[in-house]
């Protein structure tokens, strides 16, 4: 029997190995590592909110007002009004009859997935999903099938022959990649073949659409869009995962979504600031932080602050990585199973927190 030491030795000898990084109080666009500040080119927080007056006082209100946990699941007595109103304006929008909220993202995939089709049914996946979706895809049972990145051609030859309830699932902005999916195409192809829609904007909320709702409400799409997936983890600064759609899907899924019906609910300080953040998003601070996030994001030539730098190797990846860190720039190394085996990469997130001379010393030391 092989025993922890030999994987990790194995994981060490591939250059796979990972660890913790302990780090202290920071604020963005710094972290403070071992004791030194660092600039932070590796954080989520695309619109820096996570620091937010408004957040704070919202998050801080709340603990005065409901103490530190919700000490029951959503369906025996931790539904608390707090919870509905996120909800409402959450559906508010995604332009939806309704909406339900989860713990966080992963949650959020691996509850809705397997409640909306089953071993009878199929799920059409990009290659390049992120890992919940994928792993709530195989929960499912359904027969899954998966196309290559952004391939329409095989999308549509998947969808043609597919059995029972088809579920396409895809991100709006790719985690590891930044670029987009092509949207309108998609909608077009699960109209004509009778499928549903699921899209995950987790990294595309708070930062495109009019009113940072993402890429369905950038082109004008969220009524064609079947289930809208996010999370308040990344631009909206706190945590927490969501799924928009009619209501007739949320009622199904209130019934049917395991780790919705067998979870605690999420912290009512968590939930106050996810309200704190939804409000700040379509105001005009909401609207400047995005302007000056999408202005960085053009400095680098990205469409998203998602800005890969593809390297190879993955000794090659951490070296280059661990030189950044000592020239006082956080840019992680990604390798393998995050990214496919020979595109281990640096991963470089904007924030509207950077300042242009932030990005002047980023790309010097790039």
């Amino acid at each position: 029997m092989q025993i922890p030491t030999d994987e990790l030795s194995q994981l060490a000898e591939d250059g796979l190995l990972r660890s913790l990084r302990p780090l202290g109080p920071s604020h963005l666009p710094f972290v403070n590592l071992g004791g030194r500040e660092l600039l932070n080119f590796s954080s989520n927080d695309y619109l820096g909110l996570s620091r937010h007056p408004a957040l704070i006082e919202a998050a801080t209100k709340a603990l005065t007002d409901h103490g530190t946990g919700a000490a029951s699941s959503r369906l025996v007595c931790g539904s608390l009004t707090l919870f509905h109103e996120l909800e409402e304006h959450i559906a508010h929008g995604k332009k939806t009859e309704a909406a339900l909220t989860f713990a966080n993202g992963y949650a959020t995939a691996m509850g809705t997935i397997p409640a909306l089709v089953g071993k009878d049914d199929t799920i059409v996946l990009d290659k390049l999903a992120h890992a919940c979706l994928i792993d709530a895809a195989r929960l499912s049972g359904a027969t899954l099938r998966v196309f290559p990145h952004n391939d329409l051609t095989k999308l549509e030859k998947l969808l043609n022959s597919s059995k029972g309830r088809t579920l396409i699932i895809t991100e709006s902005v790719f985690s590891m990649d930044g670029d987009l999916c092509p949207l309108a195409e998609i909608i077009k192809l699960k109209e004509k073949t009778g499928a549903l829609l699921l899209l995950d904007e987790a990294h595309a909320i708070g930062v495109l659409g009019p009113t940072g709702q993402g890429l369905a409400e950038e082109l004008g799409l969220q009524a064609r869009v079947d289930f809208q997936m996010g999370t308040f983890g990344k631009a909206l600064g706190s945590a927490g995962g969501y799924l928009a759609a009619s209501r007739e899907w949320i009622d199904l899924l209130i019934n049917k979504a395991r780790s919705f019906i067998y979870s605690t609910a999420p912290p009512p300080a968590q939930v106050a600031a996810n309200l704190a953040a939804l409000s700040l998003l379509s105001s005009q601070e909401g609207m400047e932080l995005r302007s000056r996030l999408l202005a960085h994001c053009s400095r680098l030539e990205s469409p998203t602050p998602i800005v890969p730098r593809i390297i190879g190797e993955n000794a090659d990846a951490i070296a280059v990585s661990e030189a950044l860190l000592e020239k006082g720039l956080l840019i992680p190394a990604i390798r393998y199973p995050t990214v496919p085996r020979g595109t281990a990469r640096l991963r470089i997130t904007l924030s509207a927190a950077h300042t242009t001379t932030h990005l002047d010393r980023l790309l010097q030391e790039i």
